[in-house]
């Protein structure tokens, strides 16, 4: 009989913490690569569609939930996955993580968020898939409102600076940055609201909780 490719669901989750951005990997609990870290995922079910097999295998496997994911790409290099060819349909998510409380189960020995700028030998094909995820959403916090994943509801401007900062990997000048930002006109200001004690800043909030396109296209070369 002809052997025919199988299907796998892989999700990439960033969250920022501190002064970085990290990303979720489980620790495989069974071959190939037994105790190597990995993006969270699994095979796909044959009455499953695939936005719920990324779901499923996201919340097995780590219990997040409740979190928006976007299709990233599909790879499928033939000699990707030792145990025949496998397809992977991969999945990219932003949270806060301070939602979550994480534990390992099904095919996971253990979770835990990584730098992603200071990963661990991962198995698969999976330090070029969230490199290539990194690569995406850098480009596309520069005609989305992706970044408001990433950060609670209510935030400064210093705060939303940092967080393209960390996610682009370089800083940013402060009077630039203000300035395209407010020309978007994706933010507005929390009346009446102040954040810190020496020197307290206004606090904002995005005008829409919907990830959308932004009414002006910019690169972000602040």
């Amino acid at each position: 009989m002809e052997q025919k490719p199988s299907v796998t669901v892989d999700i990439v989750l960033f969250t920022l913490m501190g002064d970085d951005l990290k990303v979720l990997l489980v620790k495989r609990k069974y071959p190939p690569f037994k105790d190597s870290w990995a993006i969270p995922g699994g095979f796909v079910k044959i009455d499953e569609q695939l936005d719920e097999a990324a779901i499923r295998e996201l919340k097995e496997e780590t219990n997040v939930s409740n979190v928006y994911l976007e299709q990233l790409y599909t790879f499928g290099e033939p000699k990707r996955d030792p145990r025949g060819r496998v397809i992977t349909i991969c999945y990219v998510g932003l949270v806060h993580h301070e939602n979550f409380k994480l534990k390992a189960s099904t095919d996971a020995s253990d979770v835990s968020w990584y730098s992603a700028y200071s990963l661990p030998k991962l198995a698969f094909d999976h330090k070029d898939i969230i490199e290539f995820a990194l690569k995406r959403l850098r480009g596309k916090i520069g005609y989305s409102n992706i970044v408001l994943g990433l950060l609670p509801e209510e935030f400064t401007l210093s705060e939303l600076q940092r967080a393209y900062e960390i996610i682009l990997n370089k800083q940013l000048d402060k009077r630039n940055f203000r300035k395209k930002i407010f020309a978007l006109e994706i933010i507005k200001e929390v009346a009446g609201k102040m954040k810190g004690k020496f020197r307290p800043a206004q606090v904002y909030r995005f005008v829409s909780k919907e990830i959308g396109t932004f009414k002006v296209e910019f690169r972000p070369n602040f």
